[in-house]
């Protein structure tokens, strides 16, 4: 019976033992899938990918990534075994709605625990279907060159103009930028994402910087977003609202243009009928002032182009934001692209409250753009290493 006893022991402590090791294997597996459970990070013991990794259990309360303004003590390759991992995480959510937008943030916080780097065949691929579907450098403004006097125009919205000879005299003869011509760009966007970034020196430092909508770049700003502009749009609504249709704030108008020195200012001036006085106002009144800026016109044919081919990527919306119509022209003109200040939820990633642009707290039209969709298009092309998305602090 003592036997028997001993035995029963045995056997209940083998089968304990068994039981125990594989709820451990089946942890490991668990805790290593692509996604980082709330407060939870692997500890690398080695200088190396292939070293022994340990769990190191955090509060709830601690970010995955360092608080604003912290330094960054965690940086894995980006081809690394776990960044690969984590970047699948991304690009395993094919449908933005697949996931909760808190989820999202969680899978996005992980991945800023990777050093991006441009995956060159992934970028050239995306960069060649762009060109081969909008080709910016035959259609991106009106020339003399693509759109002859005596030519009937098309808007955006339907409708036709002709392009008399007075109109005709206000295109360059041919465009201003070729495929590729920039090695790295700078995308800037006006979210409130900007605000305590630091990144306005690393923007500055860009070969080309693209703005949207002559955003304010005073002293008061120009740490977060810098100052150097090489191009900057302008909505008809901007010349509306803020300029009173140019009908007396001219010379405002041309002031608040020269901070940006050089830089070509673009005009939709084609998008409606409704928009084209006015954007011609503009150009004239840049002229009489003599400013040193080129004004170009964006061609209908190119932004319809571009509108066409995000919607085949999953875009629908009423109208792209000018944002992504930059996003878009920057990876034909550039080898590289950086967006910053885009971020379209009133959370930054860690859930802190920010405002809407950098500068106000002023709402878009509700239902015009699709600006989470955009968003989620730029992680995921972020995670392919087509571009580099920045929602962290730069220094």
């Amino acid at each position: 019976m003592a036997c028997q006893g001993m035995r029963g022991c045995c056997l209940f402590s083998f089968i304990f033992i068994c039981s125990f090791i594989f709820v451990v294997v089946v942890q490991q597996i668990l805790y290593r899938k692509n996604y980082l459970p709330s407060g939870q990070q692997l500890n690398r013991h080695h200088g190396d990918e292939t070293g022994i990794w340990s769990r190191v259990y955090l509060p709830d309360s601690f970010p995955l990534r360092p608080a604003r303004n912290d330094k960054r003590e965690i940086e894995w390759p980006f081809n690394s075994t776990s960044c690969q991992m984590l970047r699948k995480d991304i690009l395993d959510v094919k449908v933005r709605t697949m996931v909760k937008t808190s989820e999202l943030f969680d899978r996005w916080r992980n991945i800023q625990l990777c050093k991006w780097e441009q995956n060159k065949e992934e970028a050239n691929n995306f960069t060649m279907s762009v060109s081969r579907s909008c080709n910016a450098s035959s259609f991106l403004f009106t020339t003399k060159r693509n759109t002859p006097s005596g030519t009937n125009l098309r808007f955006e919205q339907g409708g036709t103009l002709n392009i008399n000879p007075e109109i005709f005299d206000m295109f360059p003869d041919d465009m201003p930028y070729s495929r590729s011509e920039f090695k790295r760009c700078a995308v800037v966007g006006n979210g409130g994402i900007n605000i305590n970034s630091t990144c306005g020196k690393e923007i500055d430092s860009a070969d080309f910087v693209f703005r949207c909508n002559i955003p304010p770049l005073s002293d008061e700003y120009s740490v977060d977003v810098g100052s150097k502009t090489d191009f900057v749009t302008i909505n008809p609504s901007i010349l509306r609202n803020r300029f009173q249709h140019l009908e007396k704030w001219r010379k405002s108008f041309y002031e608040d243009l020269e901070q940006y020195k050089n830089a070509s200012i673009v005009l939709h001036a084609f998008y409606k009928r409704f928009d084209t006085a006015i954007s011609f106002r503009a150009k004239y009144a840049l002229d009489d002032f003599k400013s040193h800026s080129s004004v170009f016109f964006f061609h209908p044919q190119y932004l319809l182009n571009v509108d066409r081919f995000w919607k085949l990527e999953g875009v629908r919306a009423r109208r792209l934001s000018t944002g992504l119509m930059l996003v878009n022209l920057a990876m034909e003109l550039c080898e590289e692209v950086h967006l910053y200040g885009f971020w379209s939820f009133p959370t930054n990633p860690t859930g802190a409250s920010i405002t809407h642009h950098y500068y106000d707290n002023v709402k878009a039209e509700p239902g015009v753009h699709a600006m989470s969709d955009e968003l989620f298009h730029y992680l995921q092309m972020h995670a392919r290493g087509i571009l580099h998305l920045h929602t962290q602090p730069c220094s």
